[in-house]
């Protein structure tokens, strides 16, 4: 009897991960034939030598011997106590010990959120751009992600009007994500308020993706959801992945605030879900106190002169003495955004263009459409290099563009269509 092809859940069609989609796979078979690759595709402050504070490791070190068994499934005591009094400190009402759960990472917290919640052909508004796990998450649990528009004109802030255009009676709630990735951009007060009275009116769970709030330059000042909002619940998502260089550790969180009053079965049902998979990184877990706690941070980085903030002034620069390039600055993370200008250059396809830039320049960087984002042509570029590497960056990038550009007669019939 001729064996049956096994074939994947058809919950995975239209799933995708360009982060680490067939581009990585390329760039590593690349690498393995002699090429070196510069990877601008991924936050992982680790690997581009940007290490966690000693203290932490200290603490991870100390905690070793005592984290070998199960923890509590939401988490221990002490990293949930010192969750908790953060968001104290931030304004956040009605906050309970028990409502605050600890995750592998806030990209467990996201799956568990989603799966816990929707049934099929329930409704969640995801920003576009967004963080592709969001999207992907809401289709695995058997949901719809309804992406309504940040606005590239107007500094990526949520089109307000969008988002009450697509609001229908199997709309759940709604996803922020802010800062942003991939944009960099930080939601005003009066644009989160906004979106707080939408919620108000339409019964909708608001959840705050917050993982770059401690990643904010300039002297911008990011504002949680959760601050402002006291008569709704909101869940707000973060951790240290990013902030404390401690991706690979996988420490992140789920906090409920506000009137959980209708909630409670959502929140006993991630509560099972927390169960069944035991608990978190035990190990992950006891530094969260610190690194919270006490002055163990990112400050020194995101200041005149620290290395976050200069590579981000160095891409964004560079990007921008590029002829039909465009591109914000961004004011929190660790990406940028730009947008190549297809009137210029003959360039229709952004995963094309990241393949082609792959081969030609051994550049590997993300196309804007795994962040959902439709328009052509954008692309997201990690500022976790050093300087000196990503001025070389820039300068493949335009070596590599200057190939593209159409003759003056076809761009001149292009604007006038």
């Amino acid at each position: 009897m001729a064996s049956k092809e096994i074939r994947r859940s058809q919950r995975l069609s239209g799933v995708e991960y360009e982060i680490r989609g067939p581009l990585v796979e390329e760039a590593n078979r690349m690498e393995m034939q002699g090429n070196q690759i510069m990877r601008l595709n991924i936050g992982n402050p680790p690997q581009y030598g940007i290490n966690p504070p000693d203290e932490i490791m200290h603490d991870l070190i100390y905690n070793l011997h005592n984290s070998q068994g199960y923890s509590e499934s939401k988490g221990i005591f002490s990293a949930r106590k010192a969750i908790m009094q953060y968001y104290q400190l931030k304004n956040f009402t009605n906050l309970s010990i028990e409502d605050i759960f600890v995750g592998n990472g806030v990209s467990e917290m996201i799956i568990m959120s989603m799966q816990s919640l929707l049934n099929d052909g329930d409704e969640m508004l995801v920003p576009s751009p967004d963080y592709p796990l969001w999207t992907a998450a809401v289709t695995l649990s058997g949901g719809n992600a309804v992406h309504y528009i940040c606005d590239d004109q107007a500094d990526w802030m949520p089109d307000i009007a969008d988002i009450k255009a697509k609001i229908t009676p199997r709309t759940r709630g709604i996803v922020l994500i802010t800062p942003n990735n991939p944009t960099g951009a930080v939601y005003s007060r009066a644009v989160l308020e906004e979106i707080a009275e939408i919620a108000r009116q339409n019964n909708l769970l608001i959840f705050s993706d917050e993982i770059y709030e401690r990643l904010v330059m300039d002297n911008y000042q990011h504002v949680s959801i959760g601050s402002i909002a006291p008569d709704l619940p909101i869940a707000t998502l973060n951790g240290l992945s990013k902030s404390h260089r401690v991706t690979g550790l996988r420490a992140g969180w789920i906090v409920f605030s506000g009137d959980k009053r209708h909630i409670r079965d959502y929140i006993e049902g991630l509560n099972l879900m927390a169960s069944m998979r035991l608990c978190s990184n035990v190990p992950a877990q006891s530094i969260i106190q610190t690194s919270i706690g006490g002055y163990q941070s990112v400050d020194e980085l995101l200041i005149p002169g620290g290395r976050i903030y200069e590579q981000r002034n160095a891409i964004y620069n560079g990007l921008s003495s590029i002829p039909g390039v465009s591109v914000m600055k961004p004011k929190a993370g660790l990406y940028i955004f730009p947008k190549i200008d297809t009137q210029k250059y003959a360039i229709t396809d952004d995963k094309q263009f990241a393949m082609d830039l792959l081969h030609k320049e051994r550049l590997l960087v993300v196309p804007g459409s795994g962040f959902n984002w439709q328009k052509q042509c954008y692309f997201r570029i990690v500022y976790l290099a050093s300087v000196k590497e990503l001025d070389e960056a820039a300068s493949r990038l335009q070596h590599f563009l200057h190939g593209c550009e159409r003759s003056s007669t076809v761009a001149a019939s292009l604007e006038t269509k």
